[in-house]
């Protein structure tokens, strides 16, 4: 990832800054046209809670490129309480206590990879979620 496009992302990334329309729909990533009415520049900044469902889970074992040390890893698709669906990977999990669809989870932000040299490339920093146990609707 170049250097500019990481600090253009930083607040979305970090804080799960999206947009919600004039419609009511909640967007994440932000995008030119709601995807619900169709309509552009009717959006206005907002921010997600962090908190969601598991949707659906795997584990990754063939890693993209960038990726490939962290292999194997479980990846999520989370429901946000706000409505919006996004693949992130999950962390701190409990071996004895393994993830289900429904759990309840929570954003953290954690290390995603190192673009270019391992010894001075750039951390990229971005959303994981970890689960809230006993806590299952």
């Amino acid at each position: 990832m170049e250097i500019p496009r990481h600090w253009r992302l930083q607040r979305q990334r970090y804080n799960l800054v999206g947009e919600q329309c004039e419609c009511g729909e909640k967007i994440f990533p932000p995008r030119d046209i709601c995807p619900n009415c169709h309509q552009s520049g009717h959006q206005t900044e907002f921010k997600f809670s962090g908190r969601g469902k598991v949707y659906s889970h795997t584990t990754i074992y063939e890693a993209p490129t960038g990726f490939d040390e962290q292999a194997p890893y479980p990846l999520a698709l989370v429901k946000l309480e706000e409505g919006p669906l996004l693949t992130a990977q999950l962390t701190d999990l409990d071996p004895t206590k393994p993830i289900q669809i429904h759990d309840k989870v929570e954003m953290v932000t954690r290390r995603l990879k190192i673009d270019g040299d391992p010894d001075r490339g750039l951390i990229v920093y971005g959303p994981k979620f970890r689960p809230v146990f006993g806590q299952k609707q």
